[in-house]
This record gives structure tokens, C-alpha cells and sequence, in this order.
């Protein structure tokens, strides 16, 4: 049996990719809506954050075999948890992640390590600032960009409530919040980029199948100035980018 860490929309696909070569796939994500799109594929899940001992209580007491993560490039805790549980679980460990983009050396595209050198390079550019990050770390920005007179903070994120009530607890006016579920054609990015006036755009370079590359490239066709924020640096060992690495690592692991 296989605990999967499911984050990505492609996640889905690669466990259904397992589970049709013969393994049983248990899948954990952290959202209901997450959680939906899996059991709508007829894949067991559970839901909800786990520690490194917790997680790895859990393989011990159900008999997996190996961890698949292929939670999303920048959910750093649950990497780090998943290494440690395989490691105290003493099962493999193998990672799945989208294939970075290159972007090349635009004179509009500024990449940077974290989301508070993004913020800060967000408020050297001031204007009109689309953020296309998400909720979890709006508060860095709005503690560097919501008062300014210079700048407009525009948080693009899921509608859900919970978003909501923290756009407001920072101060992000509801004329400033999009609140939509991707995936987002390059027409629907430009039209939003137009009617926001948006002059900075600040991503996260998540890999293809997130659509980064529709906003980024849209973006600076519109001469709009791009902030990237690259993926954390952790230490995986291999990556695959590939499901048939993935499936066939498994088979070398459990079935050697």
C-alpha cells in the first residue's frame, strides 16, 4: 500500500497512474475541495495536516510501503515532514514535482528567493500589484503594500470564506480581491490584468501544469513587470517529473 501526498492538480492523475499498475494508493490533502477531486476518481483520502510522527505512526499502523509526494512545490512543512516520516518509518521515500519553466533573461522578470524580498520588490516598483500567491502568506505583503498611497494590492485566491475574512483582517478592499479557481486561459489572465491596471505581477513558479507560464508569459507580452518567487531549496534526492519514473521507482523499491 502507498501513502500519497496529493497538492497539485496532476497529483489526481498520478495517483489514478498507480493505482491502475496494481498498488493500493491512500491520498492526503489538507483541503475539502482537494479531497472531493479525489474521491471522485475513487481514490481512498484523508484529510488534514500531519507531523513527521504522527505520519509516521500512520504508515506504521497501516502497513504502507512507500511515501509518493506530490504535494505542491512550496509546501515546504509537508516535504520536510514526509523526508523525516520514511526515514523514522523506514520506508522509501519518492518525490514527484512539476518540471521547472525557463523564462529566460527577460528585462521585466525578477526572481527572488522569498515572499518577503518579493514584497519588498513589489513596493520599490509601486503601481498596481495583481498578487497571484495565495492567502497563506498575504500578510507579508499587506504588512509592506496595503496603506501605501503609491500602490494597489490586488489578491487574486480561492473564494472561499475563510480567504475572505483574512482580506479583510489585513485590509485588502473587496474592490481589490478576484476571487476565482483557475485554471486560467491567457485571454481570462489578460482581461483581469487590463481591468486591474496591474503593473507588477508577483507568482510563484509552481511548473506548467499550474498555468504560471499563461500569467508570466501574458504578463510580459503586456509589458507588465513580473516578481517570480522560486521553489524552496530542499534536499530530495532524486525527482521525478515524470509518472512513469515514479511508478517505476516504486517498483524497484517494493518489489526488489
Amino acid at each position: 500500500m502507498i501513502f500519497m501526498l496529493c497538492g497539485t492538480s496532476d497529483a489526481r492523475e498520478l495517483a489514478v497512474r498507480i493505482r491502475d499498475n496494481g498498488y493500493s494508493v491512500r491520498t492526503s490533502v489538507v483541503t475539502e475541495s482537494a479531497a472531493k477531486s479525489l474521491e471522485e476518481a475513487g481514490l481512498p483520502v484523508r484529510m488534514g495536516r500531519l507531523t513527521a510522527e504522527e505520519m509516521a505512526g500512520l504508515i506504521r499502523q497501516e502497513g504502507f510501503e512507500a511515501i509518493v509526494d506530490a504535494s505542491h512545490p512550496f509546501a515546504e512543512e509537508a516535504h520536510r515532514n514526509a523526508i523525516e516520516a520514511s526515514q523514522r518509518a523506514g520506508v522509501p521515500y519518492i518525490r514527484f514535482e512539476r518540471a521547472s519553466l525557463v523564462y529566460g533573461g527577460h528585462p521585466k522578470l525578477t526572481v527572488v528567493s522569498s515572499y518577503e524580498e518579493a514584497a519588498l520588490e513589489a513596493k520599490r516598483r509601486q503601481g498596481s500589484v495583481m498578487l497571484t500567491t495565495g492567502s497563506k502568506t498575504l500578510h507579508i505583503f499587506a504588512k509592506h503594500l496595503v496603506g501605501d498611497p503609491h500602490i494597489r494590492l490586488v489578491a487574486r485566491m480561492l473564494p472561499r470564506r475563510d480567504n475572505m475574512e483574512k482580506c479583510e483582517e489585513l485590509g485588502v478592499e473587496q474592490k481589490n480581491i478576484i476571487a476565482m479557481q483557475g485554471p486560467f486561459s491567457r485571454e481570462m489572465n489578460e482581461a483581469l490584468y487590463r481591468q486591474y491596471g496591474t503593473t507588477v505581477m508577483v507568482t510563484k513558479e509552481s511548473g506548467k501544469t499550474g498555468s504560471v507560464d499563461e500569467k508570466v508569459e501574458t504578463a510580459l507580452q503586456m509589458g507588465i513587470e513580473v516578481v517570480l518567487i522560486s521553489r524552496p531549496e530542499i534536499e530530495f534526492g532524486t525527482v521525478f517529473t515524470d509518472f512513469d519514473g515514479v511508478i517505476g521507482q516504486l517498483k524497484a523499491a517494493i518489489n526488489e
